[in-house]
Formats: C-alpha cells, sequence, structure tokens
C-alpha cells in the first residue's frame, strides 16, 4: 500500500512538473523593470502593452522623475532607466549610457480662459525670471502670473530651463512633482503658466505658440518648435541586460515600435 502510495505520489509531482514547464509556472514571471520620467509614462505604457502583448513578458514602471531614474540605474536597482534629458558629463563618467529613444515638444500651458495665445522665448524667459509679473503687461488680463514648474532633478525642468537659459534664476510659485500635476494645477488656475510634456497635454489646457510655431509632431521633427527634448533609456556600461530586458530595448529602439511611438505623441528617434 506505501508502495503504491508512493507511486500515486511521484506521478503527480511529474504531471506537475510537465505542467509548469508549459504554463511558465516553474519559476517567476518574466519582468523588465524601467524607472524615471513622468513625461515617459505615455510611450513607455504603449511600448510595454504592444511588447507583452507579443512576448508575454511584463514591464514595470516606477515613475519618480528622470533624475532618480538615472540614479536606479547607476545604483543597479532597475533594467532600464527613463530620462526625459540628455545625461550629464559627470553622468556619463560614473559609466551611465544615453540611447535616444525619440524626441518629445516641452510645451508652454495656460489655462483655456486666458486670451494670451502667442509667447517667444524671450518673453517666457521674462516670465519664469519674474521680469515680467502680471499678464496685461504681454496682451492678457490685469492679473498676476502664476508661474508653475517642475522640482528639481526633473527632465523636463531640465530641458524648459536649458533652452530659455533659465537655469537657477526661475521665480516658482510651486514646484510640482508631476507632469500631471502640473497639467491639473494650470487647468485649474486661470492665473497660471506651466511646461509640460506635448505628448502628455489635455484640453484642459491650452498650448501656446512659441515664437509663432505651434507645438506638434511636424514642428517638432522638423524642429521649427525650439523647445523640445530627447526621451532617452538610460543603461550602464559593462552591465550586461537580462535576456528580457535587451529584448524590450531592442523592441523599443526598432523600426516596427515607431508607429506604437508616434501614437504617443512623440517622435522616433530611429
Amino acid at each position: 500500500m506505501k508502495k503504491l502510495f508512493g507511486t500515486i505520489v511521484s506521478l503527480i509531482v511529474v504531471a506537475a512538473t510537465v505542467v509548469c514547464l508549459f504554463t511558465g509556472c516553474s519559476g517567476k514571471k518574466e519582468t523588465v523593470s524601467t524607472d524615471g520620467s513622468t513625461s515617459m509614462s505615455k510611450v513607455i505604457g504603449s511600448l510595454s502593452e504592444a511588447f507583452e502583448s507579443e512576448t508575454g513578458i511584463a514591464v514595470s514602471y516606477n515613475a519618480t522623475g528622470s533624475g532618480a531614474g538615472i540614479q536606479a540605474v547607476e545604483e543597479g536597482r532597475c533594467d532600464i532607466g527613463l530620462s526625459s534629458r540628455s545625461l550629464k558629463d559627470e553622468e556619463k563618467a560614473k559609466g551611465l549610457k544615453e540611447t535616444v529613444l525619440a524626441y518629445d515638444g516641452i510645451a508652454i500651458i495656460v489655462n483655456p480662459s486666458n486670451p494670451v495665445g502667442e509667447l517667444d522665448v524671450e518673453t517666457i524667459a521674462k516670465i519664469y525670471k519674474g521680469e515680467i509679473a502680471n499678464w496685461n503687461e504681454i496682451g492678457g488680463n490685469d492679473s498676476s502670473i502664476v508661474i508653475i514648474g517642475r522640482e528639481a532633478g526633473s527632465g523636463t525642468r531640465d530641458g524648459f530651463e536649458s533652452i530659455t537659459d533659465t537655469k537657477d534664476s526661475c521665480k516658482y510659485n510651486q514646484e510640482l512633482t508631476s507632469t500631471g500635476d502640473v497639467i491639473a494645477t494650470v487647468a485649474g488656475n486661470p492665473n497660471a503658466i506651466g511646461y509640460a510634456s506635448l505628448a502628455s497635454v489635455k484640453d484642459t489646457v491650452k498650448a501656446v505658440t512659441v515664437n509663432g510655431v505651434t507645438p506638434s509632431e511636424a514642428t517638432i521633427k522638423d524642429g521649427s518648435y525650439v523647445i523640445q527634448r530627447p526621451f532617452v533609456l538610460v543603461t550602464k556600461e559593462g552591465v550586461e541586460l537580462s535576456e528580457s530586458a535587451k529584448s524590450f530595448f531592442d523592441f523599443a529602439t526598432s523600426d516596427k515600435a515607431n508607429q506604437i511611438i508616434v501614437d504617443a505623441g512623440v517622435v522616433p528617434a530611429n
């Protein structure tokens, strides 16, 4: 009887092993971890969904901001970092490597009720430096301008301040930790101005023209819309990606990902 019972148990174990081999339950489900830019949420979400549909491999996304994502790669806490700015020389010196995935316009946004719809880079810089403090100085209502921006370390902030030459001189009324927060705040305040990834802009706010150019895929691609920055995949030199992470990286930078990237509102670098 004991022999029969042992045989049955052995058969059950063998059967379970076979099932696991075919269903993938013999180990943890394959995943790829990404960490960084909140502005890249839409494009990474679209790429991850398509990749998982094709391969069955899930891609996690930790929206911490560009600086935190770069640090996560440096410290080995994720497979691929996401940055909405180019790497700095000191980051490259630490062995970090950038691969440009796409280009994104940084839209200058105001409340839809604001009559101001056109600005140039010089005027935007003066607003953010506090040199223009009332909307009536530039054709708007007689109201103090409320300046909204991102937190230190944000790739969007770095890109905006670099292009407008306002680094370390912006007079922010509020510094927010995500693109969504900036959009929501501007949408709720008729006197606010902010900046946000074009791919994330909703009809709750109005994107003004800059130097007479409307932010769009076409104007980003031809370079006529000047407030734009790269979306970057960050890896570390000498650290080999896992097979799953390498597959996602190759997928995201391949020709077949271009339409997915375009549909997410940004311009493919490939």
